[in-house]
């Protein structure tokens, strides 16, 4: 979908076939990063880079929930290694993100730690029930200027984000930044054996640590965990009062988390030229966070722009690259914290301000294409953008979106109905108005005003041929039709419904109130 100047590594492998399979997770699956040896090592290193841009991002989203560093990072953990075996989009990364911390922000405030694991788990448990159900298939009704909209607004974002750590600085930040952003602009060019996010950030780390530069590091950020996550059961009454409390919490989790995934999942969809399964996917984010919460985490979700680290920069096409993005971060926090504390925020930085310009759909900004396509288009895609930009929260954007792109649609879709009045016939003595067109709601409101009760004949048909019927709104307005005309004396016939139409017709015709 996005598209960028920028020479990104390839991102499709020669050994993982992506075209021809109508599922993503055979091609997906773990036993097909064993394939060859060159897909094996993308895997890996993958794994490896997006574990390293995980572990300051869920840091800093701990900070945003007002939670311990720990809390973020143990549930990056356990996100990415359970999404792994339970997720239905192979390579996709899920870890503690910024619109699950806000929303369960509160819940640390106002009722502690206790609450919010609590709130989490009923979250998951909330997920999954809406996967069993079919939740996902609202993924049909966001259209594609919307999705658009939403990557433009996650590649604005995801740079925004990164504005903090390149404000009231050291002035050595900005060529280490530099520096590290024309790394991964060139070495791709010459070689893409080993992903150029993850060279970036060794020659970076090292150049800091031989010349003695004194910038922000990892360890800057928060306190690295020294153990393993263990069992952790909230010690919260189990009782009405607790759910009342920690429930809406739990319903804005559960929806925020679903939407952002299979947005997240339609993306990497369209990026690898696969098909995955969202119902799997919605309710393997429930059991993901399930089992975040019960080892003392703080949920999340999917995460576009660690995702497009693996699929996009890094090439990962398996569920090997998800689960050793979990591993590699336990090991790297736990086991090498200290290496991991001295790595300067500006090699980070690059990375994800180079994952910003490759997530950003930048034809559909091209004058070109605004002269092409239709305003409504790219009003949608705005709306989308500034809310979403403007609230820090994708889920308000997307729905913000859907809404006026609904509006725009009904209104487009009501001009195209019309109403032809033919010649009298003088041996019937009738009239004949010819219904072209869509009837609901937005289109139906002034049928009734189309019709000259006074002038026509003593018989009236009025041919839906062309028509059909799409709700009640659209009966009530033939019944008016029918109600004028019967209050002077005339008689109205309806011809040419088709089937579906007629059934409705027959069902509420008469039944809705409508005398007038």
């Amino acid at each position: 979908m996005s598209h960028t100047s920028v020479d990104l590594p390839d991102p499709v492998p020669a050994a993982i076939p992506v075209t021809g399979a109508p599922e993503a997770t055979a091609s997906g699956s773990f036993r097909a990063a064993f394939r060859s040896v060159r897909t094996f090592r993308t895997e890996v290193l993958a794994g490896l880079v997006v574990a390293l841009a995980l572990i300051p991002e869920a840091i800093a989203f701990s900070i945003i929930a007002g939670v311990d560093p720990r809390v973020g990072l143990f549930a990056s953990f356990t996100m990415a290694v359970a999404i792994s075996f339970l997720g239905g989009r192979p390579a996709m990364i899920s870890a503690a993100t910024g619109a699950v911390a806000l929303v369960i922000a509160p819940v640390v405030r106002e009722h502690g730690m206790d609450h919010l694991i609590a709130t989490v788990i009923l979250g998951g448990i909330i997920q999954v029930v809406l996967g069993v159900l079919g939740v996902a298939r609202i993924m049909r009704f966001i259209p594609r200027s919307v999705m658009v909209g939403f990557v433009n607004a996650l590649a604005v974002l995801i740079f925004l984000s990164q504005l903090p750590h390149l404000t009231g600085v050291p002035v050595a930040v900005y060529p280490l930044v530099a520096i590290g952003i024309v790394l991964m602009v060139l070495l791709p060019r010459r070689t893409k054996v080993v992903p150029a996010p993850l060279v970036a950030i060794v020659l970076l780390t090292a150049a800091v640590v031989i010349a003695g530069i004194d910038v922000p590091t990892v360890g800057d950020e928060g306190a690295l965990p020294e153990s393993l996550p263990s069992l952790f059961l909230p010690d919260v009454p189990l009782n009405l009062e607790t759910l009342q409390t920690i429930a809406p919490y739990a319903v804005a989790m559960a929806l925020v988390g679903i939407l952002e995934s299979l947005l997240t999942a339609k993306l990497v969809d369209d990026v690898t030229d696969t098909h995955s399964n969202k119902t799997r996917e919605t309710w393997g984010q429930g059991a993901a966070n399930i089992v975040t919460g019960l080892f003392g985490g703080m949920g999340g979700c999917a995460m576009i722009g660690q995702t497009m680290i693996n699929v996009k920069s890094s090439g990962a096409r398996t569920r090997l690259s998800t689960f050793l993005a979990g591993v590699f971060l336990l090991i790297l926090v736990v086991g090498l914290g200290e290496v991991v504390a001295i790595m300067p925020m500006a090699a980070l930085v690059a990375v994800m301000i180079m994952v910003s310009v490759g997530t950003f759909d930048w034809h559909s900004i091209r004058p070109d294409t605004l002269r092409r396509m239709p305003k409504s288009e790219t009003t949608v895609m705005l709306a989308t953008v500034v809310v979403t930009v403007a609230t820090h929260n994708l889920a308000y954007g997307v729905i913000v979106g859907v809404v006026v792109a609904t509006v725009l649609f009904a209104n487009r879709v009501a001009h195209f109905t019309s109403v032809t009045r033919l010649d009298a016939s003088d041996a019937d003595g009738r009239r004949v108005y010819a219904v072209e067109g869509e009837l609901f709601f937005a289109s139906s409101n002034d049928l009734v005003h189309q019709f000259d009760y006074a002038g026509d004949p003593k018989n009236i048909v009025i041919d839906m041929t062309k028509a059909h019927i799409w709700d009640a709104s659209a009966i009530a307005s033939l019944d008016a039709v029918t109600t004028r005309y019967r209050a002077k004396g005339k008689t109205v016939t309806i011809v040419g419904m088709n089937h579906d139409s007629a059934a409705r017709h027959e069902r509420l015709a008469g039944n809705l109130g409508t005398e007038h």
